[in-house]
């Protein structure tokens, strides 16, 4: 880098200190402004492909060829979209539209490439992610109108949407010896695959073919039916009852996605179904034995704060009411949670919750009353209750809160809590969650527990535990990323115990960042995905919630890449 671009960079780099705070730690990537758990979370690929989109170049910006058009589209959607947003508006990251770059020039934002921001952009140059020539055509490629990918509405959904085994030809009871209520259903996340393990046995029974990048699994309210939904929007429809579980139906319902939910009010148990995208902006509701589409609803708004509109405002976390036909959608760039009651879906009523941006995942307290959301860009957790369909709190976390689920029990001191662990540091913070016997708690955080350090993503407990674990994936320390806290709850005082998880394992060589702990149906048992590189061993880890001692080990040529685990049960009663 020659000596006018270093001058201006470090000018640049200054006035950004001067209106940006510094993260306590500097990041294993050398960003000096944002710790490095906060980068691997934040910097998620999408999933839309380059080729998808149409190329808009503008007269003005600096010349592009179009092979360096495909290159720099997909550099973009690897490693930009997650923070600045398909069409480059901004989420949580700054706009980065041609109004914007245009008067900043080449030289100017090859800088901010090179290396990075206080406020969170990551030095892709410096830290050699991207070469010399790449941060050139990035700086180039920005000064041209953002490439659009195509809307995606009914007829594309249609034309996705296939019904392999029609209801009435699916089986009138179980026709398996299988214990579906203990069985997990684990993501093999690069694999584009889920597998299906027997909790007793601990044995894989089956793996199926999936979307890619399986997010979640979720069940029925019967307990027959497994919807998954990869990162490419792509939802199966397992049946759990055939003689050998399979896929009945199939739907794509957009270009990338995260969410999938079915009904669970009295009397609506497995009617329809529902999903959220991230592209195009939307959720749809479906048929929920077949997954046929029958309602789009768009996302697109005005934000909750400054009541600006807002093009893209991605479909994060879908809960499932119990007390109302509704389904609770969290819409992450406008900070709104909406309540899309489906007893007429031809005539939807939609009840708009302003809460706070960027809303993410969550879960139920206790009750199943009140559901537990992440602004995490706010660090907040908004509380929504359900049953009056309001905002009942805001409750101030720490930093970019991530709970998966969060957990649920009774602190010993301060009554029933629900916890959440965060990305940007090592706190973990208990909310009082019962405004009726424990009014002067409810909605405040009534303790807080140092972890492991930043970078957990899910922390998890159950109704016959005195147990609280969580995991620090996406901890730049190995040592930390490979283990695992447990808490006392009944002693929250006490240092937690630490399990080297990933040792447990006994793998060669790879990342082995250990993630998700997730219940049995009884439980007794935590479980914990040991997860790998796509060419190397990986392994689920059970260790005896009692004890606290390894129970058994699970490998198998088929285990690649897993994450996240869902009990069947458990997930069926939102049990967590």
């Amino acid at each position: 880098m020659n000596a006018r671009l270093t001058i201006l960079a470090a000018s640049i780099l200054v006035m950004g200190a001067a209106q940006l705070s510094f993260a306590a730690d500097a990041p294993a990537s050398g960003h000096p402004g944002t710790a490095d758990p906060e980068l691997r979370y934040k910097g998620s690929p999408s999933a839309i492909k380059a080729e998808e989109t149409e190329d808009v170049r503008t007269p003005k910006a600096p010349a592009i060829t179009a092979s360096e058009f495909t290159r720099a589209k997909q550099i973009y959607f690897e490693r930009c979209a997650g923070c600045h947003g398909v069409l480059r508006k901004g989420a949580t990251g700054k706009p980065l539209t041609p109004d914007i770059t245009l008067a900043r020039g080449t030289e100017y934002l090859k800088v901010f490439i090179n290396f990075g921001t206080p406020g969170g952009m990551p030095n892709w140059g410096t830290s050699g992610t991207l070469s010399e020539a790449e941060v050139d055509l990035m700086a180039r490629y920005l000064q041209h109108e953002p490439p659009t990918p195509p809307e995606f509405g009914l007829a594309e959904m249609k034309a996705a949407w296939k019904v392999l085994v029609p209801p009435e030809k699916r089986p009138k009871k179980k026709m398996n010896k299988l214990d579906l209520e203990n069985i997990f259903s684990v993501t093999l996340r690069d694999d584009g695959k889920i597998a299906l393990i027997d909790g007793k046995t601990k044995k894989i029974i089956s793996t199926i073919e999936t979307g890619y990048a399986v997010h979640i699994s979720r069940m029925s309210a019967s307990g027959r039916y497994l919807f998954v939904i990869g990162r490419d929007a792509r939802i199966d429809l397992i049946d759990l009852w055939m003689e050998k579980p399979a896929v009945v139906a199939e739907i794509k319902v957009g270009m990338e996605a995260r969410s999938v939910e079915t009904s669970k009010y009295k009397g609506y148990e497995d009617k329809y179904a529902i999903a959220g995208t991230y592209w195009p902006p939307q959720f749809v509701i479906m048929d929920g034995n077949t997954l046929e589409p029958k309602k789009i609803v768009g996302t697109r708004g005005m934000t909750v704060d400054t009541q600006e509109y807002h093009p893209e405002p991605r479909v994060a976390a879908i809960i499932a009411s119990h007390e109302h036909p509704e389904f609770i959608i969290n819409v992450k760039e406008t900070g709104k949670v909406l309540m899309a009651n489906y007893e007429d879906i031809n005539n939807m009523k939609i009840t708009e919750v302003g809460a706070a941006r960027f809303l993410h995942d969550g879960g139920w307290n206790s009750t199943h009353r009140y559901f537990m959301s992440a602004a995490n860009a706010s660090n907040k957790i908004a509380v929504v209750d359900s049953k009056d369909q309001k905002l009942a709190a805001l409750v101030e976390v720490g930093k970019i809160p991530h709970p998966g689920r969060g957990a649920n029990f009774v602190d010993p001191k301060y009554g029933p809590v629900w916890a959440t662990g965060h990305l940007g540091d090592d706190s973990i913070a208990l909310i009082g969650t019962d405004p009726k016997n424990h009014k002067a708690n409810a909605w405040k955080v009534v303790r807080t527990l140092t972890g492991l350090g930043g970078g957990s993503l899910f922390l998890k407990t159950h109704p016959k535990s005195r147990n609280l674990w969580v995991d620090t994936t996406l901890n730049p320390d190995a040592a930390i990323s490979q283990s695992a806290a447990v808490y006392d709850i009944d002693h929250l005082d006490r240092e937690p115990r630490v399990l080297k998880i990933a040792e447990m394992a006994g793998l060669g060589e790879g990342p082995k960042r250990v993630v998700q702990p997730e219940y049995n149906k009884a439980g007794d048992e935590v479980w914990f995905s040991v997860w790998n590189g796509q060419n190397q061993e990986s392994a689920i880890v059970v260790i005896d919630d009692k004890t606290r001692k390894l129970k058994a080990v699970i490998k198998d040529k088929r285990l690649i890449t897993p994450t996240g685990k869902f009990n069947v049960y458990n997930t069926q009663h939102d049990v967590y």
